[in-house]
């Protein structure tokens, strides 16, 4: 599965690169990440200070920090 199959089915805005906050880790509440890729249907995401991207569901807790077209 790829990218738009994740944006097209979950209607996320999700890209390579794009910047996410996410607070699903009621310990870590809340991380931010840079999407590296996908798995499947999920999204492979960095979390600031991490060496290694983990898996998320694309709409569980996730928000797209997308800037403003315009």
């Amino acid at each position: 599965m790829s990218m738009q199959y994740i944006r097209d089915t979950y209607g996320v805005p999700a890209k390579r690169g794009c910047r996410v906050k996410f607070t699903g880790n009621p310990h870590k509440c809340p991380q931010f990440g840079i999407i590296t890729g996908a798995c499947g249907q999920y999204i492979k995401v960095r979390m600031d200070g991490d060496p290694h991207s983990g898996t998320y569901h694309p709409d569980w807790r996730m928000e797209y920090l997308v800037p403003n077209a315009g």
